[in-house]
């Protein structure tokens, strides 16, 4: 095995690819990251508060979330990539580990993000769609930008943390659901969404009600996540796993509340589209010919610097930017502009050759670049227009000019300091034996990790073999705890028959304010759905923490404590003025088909088993003993 994977990191390596999967991925990662950031800020307080508004441990908490989003926001903008995915994977490490998000609002994918922001550690995620690229440009910036080649990387880019993240993933998974009922029903993904806590707004009734449908479904799953791993590299298989890969994650985003999980997968399925789309796509979006001509003077720095800037934000290639010394006077349109003239300001030509220049050739320039045309349409607005005309006399007047000549100073190219650089082309490209019998062994590392985790949890544990006081077994914890840490390996048991084993009640929040009307807490509604914005991690406190099939009424009472102090406050309630009533419901989660389960579950009705009461800062219950018995 050793020999086979080293040949075949070889093969991977020595093929070329563009870079723009990557740069993709890069940027739906910082995205998905920036909207759970936002997540954090917006339920800050239920989180991390002890006691939400009235007990705040964390005080500095929104300080380095903000300073967190400012990281995720370099990360999309790929702006000195390095260091913003290394303070990322970092500040995941922290957050998860050393708060409650973990332990009491695990959402789900926060081990997930981790594993893939590990990765782009050493992925070339700055070679397409980031600031660093244009940087890297601008550090020769008398080097026009047809020069530079369109950035390739290696496939082993591409092809390593799709099988790590996604391959290893899928097959865990699998193997534990193998012991799940209503997954070798058939109806794995039947049951969770016909359960009120689980679903997201959009009603799926329609497909859950077609069984067929649903056993199709249930089966291709299994056969997708047990195959995955062998095949997806296969160049005819290939697009068939994208296509139901994306189906399958689409579906969790759209039907489940648990929407970061399916966007986080999802992202990782740019690294799966195959490299001629990549070029297809390209020649499909750019242009086939410019739809205008700009002539910038070429021994300026700061026109030169534009011309960089400006083509690097030209997605479409609408822009073609010449010299005026060497191209201006093949066009009869610019004979009647002297030389003089022509190289103090930016001149640009279209197609109906119409002359533009200064302020004009911005506007012109931002409108044909199609996605930034709402700048172009602002700058010809009266008042903007005679405002950004006199700042750019002021800079265009006074700006130097460098001749070009032997005297002129060698520039400083940007040296290339990424961990994927460094490892994957310098050292692959000096030694490539010795990188790929290293690369092997870190592989071969990784795998059996994973093993670990497969074999204790998937197999020996479900299997009712385990003994925690096995040597054998703590060690294995312990190798879990380390690698579930760093590298977000961990069992995934999602959803499956121990879950909903026996889960046949949920609960609710209402309150009687002071005119004795009961109304609603904005959290779980009428049909038992949990209410936008609580999906993610706060879905996740409350129906697989506080509301379980043997609830801890310890647990439970903390929970309506956060909740009811949280939401109190941001719905404007005196909390010492009203009573907190906790509802019941009773519903069904069977391993078979039933018609219309969704809608049984939404229309139960619910009866109310006690209270709870704020006084001061502390908060009473009165509420039965034994709920799983009711």
């Amino acid at each position: 095995m050793y020999k086979l994977i080293s040949s075949k990191i070889l093969e991977l390596h020595s093929k070329q690819a563009p870079a723009s999967g990557i740069g993709l991925f890069r940027i739906f990662y910082g995205l998905i990251t920036l909207q759970e950031i936002i997540f954090l800020l917006y339920f800050n307080h239920l989180i991390f508060d002890p006691i939400p508004y009235i007990d705040v441990e964390f005080p500095m908490i929104p300080f380095f979330l903000c300073l967190w989003g400012v990281i995720a926001t370099f990360i999309v903008a790929g702006y000195r990539y390095q260091f913003a995915m290394t303070c990322n994977y970092i500040i995941w490490i922290i957050f998860v580990n050393f708060t409650p998000m973990q332990r009491d609002f695990d959402g789900g994918f926060d081990l997930f993000m981790i594993g893939a922001g590990f990765f782009l550690l050493f992925m070339p995620g700055d070679r397409a769609f980031s600031i660093d690229n244009l940087r890297y440009k601008l550090s020769t910036p008398f080097t026009h930008y047809s020069a530079y080649p369109k950035p390739t990387v290696s496939t082993l880019a591409y092809t390593l943390p799709v099988a790590i993240c996604l391959g290893f993933l899928y097959f865990d998974s699998a193997i534990h659901k193998m012991f799940a009922e209503h997954w070798r029903n058939g109806l794995g993904t039947w049951l969770p969404a016909t359960q009120p806590y689980y679903v997201s707004a959009i009603d799926m009734s329609s497909l859950l009600n077609n069984t067929l449908l649903q056993n199709i479904l249930g089966y291709t799953i299994l056969i997708f996540q047990f195959t995955f791993i062998f095949f997806f590299t296969q160049r005819r298989l290939r697009i068939i796993y994208l296509l139901v890969g994306l189906g399958l994650h689409l579906g969790i985003t759209l039907s489940f509340n648990i929407y970061p999980f399916g966007l986080g997968m999802l992202s990782f399925y740019t690294l799966l589209v195959p490299f001629k789309w990549w070029r297809c796509i390209g020649r499909l979006v750019t242009a086939k010919q410019p739809s205008l001509t700009v002539f910038y003077d070429q021994l300026c720095p700061l026109c030169n610097r534009t011309v960089l800037i400006l083509n690097h934000f030209d997605l479409f290639s609408c822009i073609d930017f010449k010299s005026a010394q060497e191209h201006a006077a093949h066009y009869p349109a610019l004979a009647s502009i002297n030389n003089e003239t022509l190289l103090t300001d930016l001149y640009a030509l279209d197609r109906t050759n119409r002359i533009y220049s200064g302020v004009d050739t911005y506007a012109r320039i931002f409108i044909k670049m199609r996605y930034l045309f709402p700048i172009g349409i602002i700058l010809n607005l009266p008042g903007i227009h005679q405002f950004a005309l006199k700042k750019y006399r002021s800079i265009a007047d006074t700006r130097n000019r460098i001749p070009c000549s032997s005297a002129c100073p060698i520039p400083q190219v940007l040296p290339d300091t990424t961990l994927y650089h460094q490892f994957f082309e310098s050292v692959a490209a000096q030694k490539p034996q010795a990188f790929s019998r290293k690369l092997s062994k870190i592989l071969l590392a990784l795998l059996v990790l994973q093993l670990n985790s497969s074999i204790h949890y998937g197999l020996i544990y479900r299997l009712n073999a385990d003994n925690p006081q096995n040597p054998i077994s703590q060690a294995s914890n312990a190798v879990l705890m380390i690698s579930q840490t760093f590298l977000g390996i961990t069992p995934h048991a999602l959803y499956l028959h121990d879950h909903f084993a026996g889960y046949d009640h949920i609960l609710a929040i209402t309150y009687t304010d002071q005119d004795g009307a009961e109304r609603w807490l904005p959290f779980v509604n009428e049909q038992g759905r949990l209410l936008a914005p609580n999906w993610g991690r706060v879905h996740s406190m409350w129906a697989n923490i506080a509301v379980t099939p043997n609830i801890d009424n310890k647990r439970l009472h903390k929970f309506i404590m956060k909740v009811t102090a949280f939401w109190g406050q941001k719905i404007g309630l005196n909390l010492d003025n009203v009573v907190f009533n906790i509802k019941l419901k009773k519903i069904s989660a069977p391993s078979y088909w039933v018609k219309d389960q969704l809608h049984k579950n939404f229309t139960s009705p619910w009866t109310t088993i006690g209270t709870a009461k704020w006084t001061g800062n502390r908060i009473s219950f009165d509420l039965p003993d034994n709920i799983n018995e009711l």
